[in-house]
């Protein structure tokens, strides 16, 4: 059964507020240094603003076990329902709700069926994270029909005028063939990049802890060593709760600064004397 969760809002966050509200969805143990963030912030301007206009916003996570949660010990140590703290506590008085749509042991053409289906309705999501892509790379699936899949899950949300993130394959030591799955996250990135939207790239995320200390993956990940477990969840949580906090945080215009700085009244002679 689908879970749905209200969420909150707040106009605008310093860097040191983000930090705060993501820690809350942490476990015991902090996470890693993030990966550094793109150059350019990504773009997700339906939810940037509802966030504004303090209006619903409505997010769709749907994908494989990783959204459903395999591995985690508990629902609310799903990454959805983690994801879905940080932003109660970042966006405070704009009702959200949050819909976990993750089925496990889905392919591609399986889950753009249903996010297909959840378009169709009449109430469409403001944003969809779909998680895609781990499913097709060691099960055998062809790499032509995968891309087809991919653009066209994004030309449905694109069409139902939804902001999209993409959230790639994880990273896990025992990959059987490491060229035919790193092909398969080359092919997320590159329609991703061909369709400007933005991916969240758990692979890089995770690959990156390995080269850090094999034990730190290890830590990440569930007693199989393949789904993550309540830590990769948290930290997987955080890292992308930043990226959509970022996105959607006004930041100080330089320009307006200047014209402020600019209109500021000069002081006179007579206040010049008193200091």
């Amino acid at each position: 059964m689908l879970r749905r969760f209200h969420l909150g809002r707040m106009a605008c966050l310093s860097a040191a507020i983000i930090a705060g509200h993501l820690a809350a969805a942490r476990p015991a143990a902090a996470c890693p240094a993030p990966l550094p963030q793109p150059a350019e912030r990504i773009s997700l301007t339906v939810t940037e603003a509802h966030v504004a206009r303090r209006e619903p916003v409505r997010v769709l996570a749907i994908g494989s076990s990783s959204t459903e949660g395999i591995g985690a010990s508990a629902p609310d140590r799903t990454y959805p329902y983690l994801l879905e703290q940080s932003l109660r506590a970042a966006w405070r008085g704009t009702p959200v709700d949050v819909t976990n749509a993750g089925i496990g042991g889905e392919t591609a053409d399986q889950t753009l069926a249903r996010l297909a289906e959840a378009l169709r309705q009449p109430v469409k999501p403001d944003l969809v994270i779909w998680q895609v892509g781990t499913n097709d790379a060691i099960s055998g699936g062809d790499e032509a029909a995968f891309r087809r899949r991919l653009e066209q899950g994004v030309a449905l949300v694109q069409a139902a005028g939804s902001d999209l993130i993409i959230l790639d394959q994880q990273y896990y030591p025992a990959i059987p063939n490491h060229g035919r799955y790193e092909r398969f996250v080359g092919l997320v990135a590159a329609v991703a990049d061909g369709t400007e939207v933005p991916v969240f790239s758990r692979y890089a995320l995770m690959k990156s802890w390995n080269r850090q200390d094999p034990a730190l993956l290890a830590g990440m990940l569930s007693s199989d060593q393949f789904h993550m477990g309540d830590q990769g969840y948290a930290c997987l949580a955080q890292a992308l709760g930043r990226q959509i906090l970022d996105a959607v945080t006004p930041r100080p215009d330089p320009l307006q600064a200047v014209a402020r700085a600019k209109r500021q009244p000069l002081p006179t002679a007579q206040a010049l004397r008193r200091g």
